[in-house]
């Protein structure tokens, strides 16, 4: 039996990158002293903050809820709420939803469901039958950020948390150094600078690995919707995904020195790539021209017109 390093009891795991084995208590503990600190670094807090965290029901963004809760919620002044996208795909979400109420209802949190349906007048799953250029992920990326963003602002959130992990950060950046949009990589989230109709996001788990949040959830008996997306295998982050585990497997600590590097650039990057100046689309939502994203995608597909409610 191997002992934890802090306190010689039962250890449940090895972190490989940091050499550390860890018992129950000392692995949530290293979890949520990192959580802690993003925390620290990306929102200053006044008194005033109204957090929306948004949340898919799935292991990631349940993490995400309870850390906000438990870091931040006993703080005067500020109100966290859950915010919901159902995307609209058979099978998939609605057996999510009832899962992130519950723990809604457990932490005593407000809880918003936003649908394509009502945001977009479609769903998911209307869109993948439509003939299309971009793959059904590239469409759902879109309209799932643009709802996240309608519906915090509209409930008035001054931060939209996500249940971002160390490998979606690794690979969002490694995504774009290879497409060579270096403009992107440096509009990549947590967002420092507020823009105008938009909710700035903040990613409390980014240096967290997805295995360990995958543990601390299964450690604190997180109640999480564990199926995969039927339209997952479809994205191209999948390419990514498998040469940063291949990467990780051979060299401990790619994807933290992966991070590492591009918060040393993101100074320089945000010198050289000043915000977008934003107009307001037919829709309501902000813009670089004269439609947003959503719209644009929207609008590009076959068949009977797409729009807005």
């Amino acid at each position: 039996m191997t002992s934890c390093d802090k306190c010689g009891q039962k250890s449940i795991v090895f972190i490989r990158y940091s050499g550390a084995h860890l018992c129950r208590n000392h692995f949530c503990e290293f979890v949520e002293k990192r959580v802690k600190h993003e925390f620290r670094r990306q929102v200053t807090l006044t008194g005033n903050e109204k957090i929306a965290v948004a949340v898919s029901g799935g292991k990631d963004s349940t993490v995400a809820l309870h850390l906000t809760a438990k870091i931040l919620g006993a703080r005067k002044g500020l109100e966290i709420s859950a915010i919901t996208i159902d995307e609209g795909i058979a099978g998939y979400r609605a057996s999510s939803i009832p899962i992130v109420k519950r723990n809604c209802d457990l932490l005593g949190l407000g809880h918003t469901v936003m649908s394509f349906e009502m945001a977009f007048g479609t769903t998911m799953d209307k869109v993948a039958a439509q003939s299309r250029d971009l793959s059904t992920c590239s469409y759902c990326g879109v309209l799932r950020r643009a709802a996240m963003n309608r519906a915090a602002r509209d409930w008035g959130a001054t931060h939209l948390a996500t249940g971002l992990n160390l490998d979606d950060s690794a690979q969002s950046i490694l995504m774009n150094f290879m497409r060579g949009d270096v403009e992107r990589l440096a509009r990549l989230g947590p967002h420092r600078r507020v823009q105008p109709g938009l909710v700035p996001r903040i990613q409390p788990l980014r240096t967290i690995p997805e295995n360990e949040t995958t543990l601390y959830a299964m450690v604190k008996g997180y109640e999480y919707h564990d199926l995969e997306c039927p339209y997952a295998p479809e994205a191209l982050r999948n390419d990514y995904r498998n040469v940063l585990a291949q990467l990780e497997d051979k060299h401990p600590g790619t994807r933290h020195a992966i991070l590492r590097s591009y918060d040393e650039m993101q100074p320089a990057l945000e010198k050289c790539y000043a915000p977008a100046t934003l107009t307001k689309c037919a829709c309501g939502e902000p813009a670089i021209s004269d439609k947003c994203k959503a719209c644009e995608l929207l609008e590009a597909l076959s068949g009977p017109s797409m729009r807005r409610p």
